[in-house]
């Protein structure tokens, strides 16, 4: 399944297989989670559960890179540079470098699950990498940015994503959504991806969730009742 998906994500695609141009914003200052046709920029759930099944079914470090990817919010330049002396077992996290600041070197550690922790081992071997200096500091992937939002894509079309949504900054915000829906303290969000101000990650205070509908629900008791009562639907 890995060769597979190597073999897809080398297919033109449109601008030749490169990620499209990115509108010009203010310091990349996230301003909605749709796009101007109203559609969501983010994934749901179960569709990132999807994500995840499909890229498990690639296998070897597609897989990993995926995971890493859904699981940690962290940008695609980040986990791309990731070493293996940047994964801290002992406090079942992993330490991005937040290379969108002026200055080098903003550290931030992301908690994950410990089964990510044990299949980036079994694919890339990196407690064993750690006790040497110089592997403990080369990249678990070797990829260029390009192949690696090529290897993203892939999958997301293998968890038949719909296309709008089909891009690896829906994983970023499918975990910055799911958080926030999850009542995470909004300056942990912050934290965990690498926001500058707290005013970005606000942006996911924005979206509908459970408590939010259970409140609009209330609302619609009148509406159910006349959609039960069997109404005619002239179609």
């Amino acid at each position: 399944m890995g060769d597979f998906v190597s073999k897809q994500s080398r297919k033109s695609t449109t601008n030749g297989g490169r990620p499209p141009a990115k509108p010009i914003q203010s310091r990349g200052m996230v301003t909605s989670l749709h796009d101007r046709r109203g559609r969501r920029k983010y994934l749901l759930p179960k569709e990132r559960k999807q994500f995840l099944q499909a890229a498990l079914e690639a296998g070897g470090k597609t897989a990993t890179f995926c995971a890493v990817l859904a699981l940690s919010g962290a940008r695609i330049s980040e986990v791309l540079a990731l070493t293996p002396e940047q994964i801290d077992d002992e406090n079942g996290s992993i330490n991005f470098e937040t290379l969108k600041r002026r200055e080098r070197g903003h550290i931030r550690a992301v908690p994950v699950p410990r089964h990510l922790l044990y299949y980036l081992d079994g694919v890339h071997r990196y407690r064993a990498a750690q006790s040497d200096p110089k592997q403990a500091r080369t990249h678990l992937w070797s990829w260029s940015r390009t192949t690696a939002w090529r290897r993203v894509k892939t999958v997301m079309r293998l968890a038949q994503h719909p296309s709008y949504i089909a891009k690896p900054k829906s994983l970023r915000h499918a975990f910055g959504a799911e958080a926030a829906m999850s009542n995470v303290p909004l300056t942990m969000i912050k934290k965990w991806l690498g926001h500058a101000r707290l005013e970005t990650t606000e942006i996911y205070t924005t979206l509908v969730g459970k408590e939010e509908r259970t409140l609009a629900r209330r609302t619609w008791e009148m509406a159910d009742d006349l959609f039960n009562s069997g109404a005619p639907y002239d179609g």
